[in-house]
Formats: structure tokens, sequence, C-alpha cells
């Protein structure tokens, strides 16, 4: 009589473990990303967004970048962020490309989002496409940037002028002040070197 009930209690217990396995899997398991989806499409990058389920535990992401045709992929996997977005760079254009996106908790990682395929723009159809009166802020922080580096070359430019012209007036007051003593000079010398005296009085003639 012994036997069966060790067995029943024995039986039980594998039951209860088996319920707070599957219990515990039921919580750490990650429902897939939604609606991933491109945005900011440019030639050389892009901008991946998604949304994941609420209640999940995601404490990072994972995602998969590949050619199409193409077997080698890129990795990017960040953790401890709630961000719902990830930036794609050094892209090629005119270039089709297949993006994964999955959640990452403390249990693992999600299964892969549903594949999302998007083809970069060429250079020449994304200038044809921007209108003439369209300005980008990275075209405004340029030419800040340049009137700025022309402001500082104005200024650099009117000090150094600024300099030369006191500099020149300066020796120019100084010749100016100079000039007396130097007429003093000549006319005190011109006086010095008139015709000169007979050591005894008269004036020197020539025999005729």
């Amino acid at each position: 009589m012994g036997e069966p009930g060790f067995s029943a209690a024995a039986v039980l217990l594998l039951l209860l473990g088996c319920l707070s396995v599957g219990s515990v899997n039921a919580d750490t398991l990650l429902s897939a990303p939604l609606n991933v989806t491109i945005r900011e499409l440019e030639v050389n990058s892009a901008v991946v967004t998604w949304e994941i389920l609420e209640g999940d535990p995601v404490i990072g992401f994972a995602i998969t970048q590949q050619k199409k045709d193409v077997r080698m992929l890129r990795f990017i996997q960040e953790v401890n962020t709630t961000t719902r977005s990830c930036a794609l760079w050094d892209l090629d254009e005119d270039t089709e490309y297949i993006v994964h996106v999955q959640s990452i908790s403390m249990g693992g990682s999600s299964p892969p989002s549903e594949p999302v395929l998007f083809r970069t723009p060429k250079e020449s159809e994304k200038l044809a496409s921007k209108s003439p009166d369209e300005v980008t802020m990275e075209e405004v922080g340029q030419a800040a940037q340049l009137r700025a580096g022309e402001l500082i070359i104005i200024v650099v430019v009117l000090i150094m002028w600024a300099g030369v012209i006191a500099l020149f007036c300066r020796q120019y007051d100084i010749i100016k002040d100079n000039e007396p003593n130097n007429n003093k000079d000549k006319a005190k010398n011109s006086s010095e070197c008139s015709t000169p005296e007979h050591p005894q009085g008269g004036l020197l003639r020539s025999n005729v």
C-alpha cells in the first residue's frame, strides 16, 4: 500500500514542477516586434521603427540588416534602452535591403519580426525630388558655420588693418615732429657753409 501512495506523491510533485516551469517560460517569452517601418529614407541611411506589446519586459533590441540576394549580415544590438527606433547607416544607393527586429529581455530574445524590404534611392533621384526652397536642418547648420567663419575672418582682417593704420600714423607723427629740428640743422649748416672770410677780415680775391 505504501508504494502506490509514494508513486502518487511523486507524480503530483512532477506535475507541479512542470506547471511551474511552464509558467516561468510563459512569463519570459517575448512577442516579436510589430509594425516595423522604414522612415527617413536617404541615399546612404535610413531609420527603422517598431512597436512592442504592452507588458513585455523588453530591455533592448537586436536588428539584422542584409542586402537582398547577399548572405552577409550586419547585426546591431543595444540593451538597457527603451528606444523603439534605430538608425541604419553606410548604406549603398539604389540597393535593396531586408531588415528583421527582435526584442531582448533578461530571459532571452523574441522571435524575429516579419521581414521588411526597402530600397535606397539614387543620388540623382533624391536631388530631383528635393524642391529648391527646401532647406534641411543640416544645411542650416552648415550655413551658420560658414557665416560664423566669414565673420571671424572679417574681424581679424579689420583688426590687422587697424594695426597697420595705427603704426603708419605713429611713424608719420614721429617724422613730422623731427622736421623742425631737421630744418634748423639745415639752416645752421647752410650758414656755416657760406662764403668764408679772409683770416684778416678781407674777402679773398683772385689775382688777375
